[in-house]
């Protein structure tokens, strides 16, 4: 018995590990597409792209610094874990005319952090509309143009998230008020989308050796 239960433990019990976790690899190895053909940054800003980055975008709307929070919130979670990855960015859409109060909160940003992947581009409202409405979810700006949601946008412009999430089911965005939702749920999305990459850049590097 207790040879078989040694040969169970050495044996048997990786190999159903093994199994589990591989499971796990092609069940969620790739974040959903929820929407393709998102408005092209460039569009507003020709000086930015969401192409070859993966991006986290959000809206400041005409009252920037009543999100301020959420900037804060976004950078502490997800912006300075991931911000050295060169295809990392986050954009904040503001409404023209906010300059001077996006300034101050990038001020008070680099006072902590290195600020070289954050951006915000300023926008009329009509291109504020276009792109949130070209994001397809079930969400609304708030009548300042803004949102407390965040979303990933990957190289080819596609809205990423969650289709079976637990709590919601499909899962546009991500509550940057919210330090629980992204500690919990974007963060561990951001590292799938940026493993997915990874994982696709090795896989052709691998072919062209060959």
């Amino acid at each position: 018995m207790k040879k078989t239960f040694v040969l169970v433990v050495l044996f048997i019990l990786p190999l159903v590990a093994y199994l589990f976790f591989a499971s796990g690899i092609n069940n969620f190895g790739k974040l959903p597409v929820l929407t393709t053909q998102v408005v092209s940054i460039s569009e507003i800003n020709p000086e930015y792209s969401f192409t070859n980055k993966i991006t986290i975008l959000g809206f400041l709307g005409d009252q920037p610094e009543l999100k301020k929070g959420n900037v804060f919130n976004l950078n502490q979670k997800i912006y300075k874990p991931f911000y050295e990855f060169n295809d990392f960015q986050v954009i904040m859409l503001a409404a023209q005319g906010t300059e001077d109060k996006v300034q101050s909160i990038r001020e008070e940003l680099s006072g902590f952090t290195d600020t070289r992947n954050w951006h915000f581009v300023f926008a009329t409202e009509a291109q504020t509309r276009s792109l949130f409405a070209s994001l397809d979810t079930n969400l609304d700006l708030d009548k300042d143009l803004g949102s407390p949601f965040v979303f990933i946008i990957d190289k080819d412009s596609q809205l990423r998230g969650r289709n079976e999430d637990e709590d919601e089911g499909m899962k546009y965005g991500f509550d940057a008020t919210s330090v629980a939702d992204l500690n919990n749920k974007m963060e561990d999305d951001v590292k799938i989308i940026l493993a997915e990459y990874r994982l696709a850049l090795k896989k052709n590097s691998a072919k062209r050796e060959n």
